[in-house]
């Protein structure tokens, strides 16, 4: 599946696309950890959920649950939110 990283985590993975497998969000992102060490972290809390400036959509629609299902076919887009004032 193709993943879109986010340029805050480009640094991991020195590209803005790359190639990930899993049949959920999760094990997607266990796969991105095993390609590039530290990603995962950066994008899942100590308490398993998605951090809160962190964004999943599928194609268009926003996933909220690690073990949500994914197309293999469809692009995977991880999205930081900004912050500031």
């Amino acid at each position: 599946m193709r993943v879109t990283i986010p340029s805050p985590l480009i640094a991991y993975t020195q590209r803005r696309e790359v190639q990930a497998s899993g049949a959920t969000l999760d094990a997607v992102l266990v796969d991105l950890d095993r390609q590039f060490p530290g990603i995962r972290f950066r994008i899942v809390d100590e308490q398993q959920q998605l951090r809160p400036h962190m964004r999943a959509f599928l194609d268009r629609g926003e996933l909220r649950a690690l073990d949500s299902v994914l197309d293999p076919a469809a692009t995977l887009h991880l999205v930081q939110a900004l912050s500031g004032g």
